[in-house]
């Protein structure tokens, strides 16, 4: 192998590297984004169960 075949091959084993680094941060954001949105719709649900047992068992509105 010579100079420049070494060179390209530096050169699309960078490009791999960055692509394959890129696909996978872009994944695992859009994996966290759809956790964190789950999260938060299991404490919304939380949220009006527990105050539907608050004003059930006393009988009071919080609002």
């Amino acid at each position: 192998m010579d100079e420049p075949q070494v060179w390209v091959l530096i050169g699309v084993f960078a490009a791999a590297m960055f692509g394959m680094i890129t696909i996978v941060s872009t994944l695992f954001i859009h994996v966290m984004k759809t956790e964190i949105r789950s999260v938060h719709s299991r404490i919304d649900a939380l949220d009006r169960d527990v105050s539907a047992l608050y004003r059930h068992v006393l009988g009071i509105d919080r609002d």
